[in-house]
């Protein structure tokens, strides 16, 4: 029992809230009536699902004494010998293996694709990609924009580049607000948690969310009211759903400035009702506004 406990660690099947993006084309793309664009899209889901554990296994391969230094990521299942190398490196064909057939069988092959640059992505931030300041997090950014046109291409909708640009944006910011933590850790404990952290210091985290959370907000805004969501959509009034975009990131930026506790934002999601709320307020308002 312990073990299968450990196999589903590796996984880390709470990281699958990250490949929600997947569902945002559907979403704003007035598909959600569409019975196959449904499905199409639920299986571009599960693919990236089995995929992104399939990085993760390599991840915790490859950085396992990395791991065992930082204060949380110790008790990773390979960091503290749960599972061996070797068992990770199987887990992690088995899964590689799912996604691809997935793919193959009930997705455009340009799902496939896709699938295989986020994989080649994960593996060269992984092995060199990371330690250079700036560019890990924007790796991380990219991995969540292909989750986006994963979503688009199993379910033939049309992705707007506005919902890229905000994805993007909002990947950066969720990362300088991770490398924050990092930085507070070796503040606290002068345990080096990651090689790029010498390339940032609170002061340009501070500055450099800042100006992420002001640019998502305007790019926001400037969605809800272009001409052409307005064409698309038959109303003007999804400008009124940016009152939960602006709560949102500023409900992050008190946990990240004032509670501290930004080291992931998944976790982050899962334990802070407040900002469940806003989300759900927001997918609610969206809903009314787009469906209703």
């Amino acid at each position: 029992m312990e073990k299968l406990i450990a196999y589903i660690q590796l996984c880390r099947p709470h990281q699958y809230l990250k490949n929600g993006f997947i569902w945002l084309p559907i979403f704003f793309g007035n598909g959600l009536t569409d019975g196959q664009a449904l499905y199409l899209t639920f299986m571009a889901f599960a693919a990236f699902c089995f995929m992104s554990s399939t990085t993760y296994a390599i991840n915790d391969i490859k950085d396992v004494e990395e791991d065992r230094r930082h204060p949380s990521k110790k008790e990773r299942p390979v960091a503290r010998g749960a599972i061996s190398r070797n068992e990770a490196l199987w887990i992690a064909v088995v899964l590689f293996s799912g996604a691809m057939a997935i793919a193959f069988v009930a997705l455009p092959v340009v799902c496939a694709h896709i699938l295989m640059a986020y994989l080649l992505l994960n593996i060269a931030y992984s092995q060199r990609l990371k330690r250079y300041p700036i560019v890990d997090i924007v790796c991380i950014a990219i991995g969540f924009v292909l989750r986006i046109f994963a979503g688009g291409m199993a379910a033939d909708i049309a992705i707007s580049p506005w919902l890229v640009i905000m994805t993007f944006l909002l990947a950066l910011f969720l990362a300088l607000a991770q490398r924050r933590d990092d930085l507070l850790i070796v503040n606290d404990e002068g345990t080096r948690v990651r090689k790029a952290i010498d390339g940032y210091n609170l002061e340009f985290i501070s500055l450099a969310m800042g100006i992420m959370a002001s640019v998502i907000i305007v790019a926001y805004i400037l969605y809800t009211v272009s001409p052409e969501v307005v064409a698309k959509h038959g109303t003007g009034k999804l400008y009124i759903s940016g009152i939960w975009v602006l709560l949102g990131l500023l409900r992050y930026l008190q946990i990240t400035f004032v509670e501290e506790k930004s080291g992931s934002p998944t976790l982050v999601l899962i334990k802070d009702y407040l900002l469940q709320g806003v989300i759900v307020l927001w997918l609610a308002n969206i809903f009314i506004l787009l469906y209703r």
